[in-house]
């Protein structure tokens, strides 16, 4: 698979889980070409790794408006895929 361009929009995240998102979101984009799916991926990557609750959102068209725990956000984007991953509960 081609290598997309990466853009981070807005963060506050370590850059440990930032590089963890962003491979986890590439990987996950390889397997599925479903926007549920990638996002289910990464939810549960997360979950199982760094502890519940984190929550994936997916898409092109979206919009936002959340309440994260400190240093968990993260949204992104994977050539035109957006990606908002944050922790939260």
């Amino acid at each position: 698979m081609e290598e997309k361009r990466v853009v981070i929009k807005c963060v506050d995240m370590r850059e440990d889980l930032q590089s963890e998102a962003i491979q986890c979101a590439s990987e996950a984009m390889e397997l599925y070409t479903v926007e549920k799916d990638i996002a289910a991926t990464i939810k549960k990557h997360f979950d199982e790794k760094f502890k519940p609750t984190w929550h994936c959102i997916v898409g092109r068209n979206f919009g936002s408006y959340v309440t994260h725990e400190s240093s968990h956000f993260i949204y992104f984007y994977i050539g035109p895929q957006a990606i908002l991953l944050f922790k939260s509960g």
